[in-house]
């Protein structure tokens, strides 16, 4: 096939990928956004967008400004210090100030006139049921997977009272002081009617069991899900092995849900940043192997924070079945890494996995999060698709639909059971 009968081709591929993936809505399956009920948790705006932890972080590569003045500040006084150093006083070209102006670019604010006031009047005018609408819309997004703690009082506060759900939001049941910090937790599951002890005998264990499922049952969780420490051991000598032995693993069983395993965070590597001082690390996937191995009736998602997991996690996708791989989680939410991730995976997995996540907590962001990933994807996508003609099996649009579907949330949905 000569270079100029091919071009056509590849241009009709180009064009049905690229359709493919900008009319398929995503199932979102992990985001720290809240149903509307949930008020002042479910964050949105100019101000929330600028001081997003990303952010913060950022700009003290640049001010002087001691971080316990920063943390004196108004979220206003935050947010204007944050564009003034990070978008005037030096050009955004970082993945997360881009995302902020693709995110008003594409609500049709003009970027180029820099006048944050403006914006905020623009925002001012909105009210955020509309305005959910509208982000959901311009994301291309149709549910949206919350992260749910009963450990949250503001969160346990709303989940104590009947509301009326939005359909749109799906709950997952977060329990990770259950698991890193179960002394405390102890403390409060008795205060909250739940007869357990320190150590964990069979009695505690079944009560740890009967508050899983109270949780479960109440916010109708979908997956349980906690972030692990890169040194996370699995068997291991320390009670988060065992609760998830005996606690998490047969709940997991008995509710027909998959247990979500975010590996890789090092939390509080700088205090003085608060949430924006977490790090990442290696972690040692032979836990995951183990867990996947030892306990072939559960299901497994995961995801791990550091580039040196990547391959290891995908290699461990091809051996386990009950293991789904899933997103590029925050420092690997760029699009070089992206992009790097994407292509090993369909590599490696073909579709049966779910590329990305946006991991918003502006309900902004699932715009920009899910614009730049959809080019990753598409990019990545029309690659092998052509990579494909070339054998002479051409992809019509309805596979390539198909396909899409399975990357944006089908492919999770049937592993979680939930179609």
């Amino acid at each position: 096939m000569t270079a100029s009968s091919s071009q056509p081709l590849e241009e009709k591929i180009k064009s049905r990928v690229k359709t493919a993936v900008e009319s398929t809505r995503a199932y979102d399956i992990h985001t720290h956004l809240f149903d509307p009920a949930f008020e002042e948790l479910l964050l949105w705006g100019i101000d929330d967008l600028l001081v997003y932890h990303y952010l913060v972080a950022e700009v003290f590569r640049y001010t002087d400004v001691p971080y316990s003045k920063f943390w004196t500040l108004s979220k206003i006084e935050q947010a204007d210090l944050i564009w003034n150093e990070l978008f005037l006083r030096h050009s955004p070209v970082s993945e997360a100030c881009r995302g902020v102006l693709t995110t008003l670019n594409l609500l049709g604010l003009d970027v180029k006139k820099r006048d944050l006031e403006s914006v905020r009047k623009w925002f001012a005018n909105w009210k955020l049921n509309d305005y959910l609408d509208r982000c959901m819309e311009l994301g291309g997004v149709r549910t949206i997977s919350m992260t749910n703690s009963p450990f949250d009082k503001t969160e346990r506060n709303v989940w104590a009272n009947t509301f009326s759900r939005d359909d749109r939001f799906t709950a997952a049941l977060r329990i990770d002081p259950l698991i890193l910090a179960w002394t405390d937790a102890a403390v409060q599951l008795r205060e909250w009617g739940y007869s357990v002890e320190i150590e964990l005998s069979d009695n505690t264990i079944s009560e740890i069991r009967r508050f899983l499922s109270d949780w479960t049952s109440r916010i109708d969780a979908k997956y349980l899900m906690v972030s692990l420490p890169p040194e996370f051991a699995f068997p291991g000598p320390g009670t988060d092995a065992a609760l998830i032995e005996k606690a998490i693993l047969p709940h997991c069983r008995e509710h027909g849900l998959p247990f979500a395993l975010m590996l890789g965070v090092k939390r509080a590597q700088n205090e003085s940043l608060k949430l924006a001082g977490d790090g990442s690390g290696r972690s040692d996937l032979t836990a995951l192997a183990n867990l996947c191995a030892g306990a072939p009736e559960n299901r497994f998602l995961a995801t791990v924070l550091s580039r040196e997991n990547q391959h290891e996690l995908a290699v461990l996708g091809r051996k386990f079945g009950n293991l789904h791989i899933f997103g590029c989680w925050w420092f690997m939410n760029i699009p070089y890494v992206v992009e790097e991730m994407t292509r090993m995976r369909l590599e490696l997995l073909g579709l049966s996995f779910t590329p990305q996540h946006s991991d918003a907590r502006v309900l902004d962001q699932l715009i920009y999060k899910w614009k730049h990933s959809r080019e990753v994807i598409a990019k990545v996508l029309t690659e092998k698709y052509i990579a494909l003609s070339e054998t002479g099996w051409e992809p019509s649009l309805s596979e390539i639909e198909r396909d899409v579907r399975d990357l944006l949330g089908g492919a999770f949905e049937r592993f979680s059971r939930q179609s």
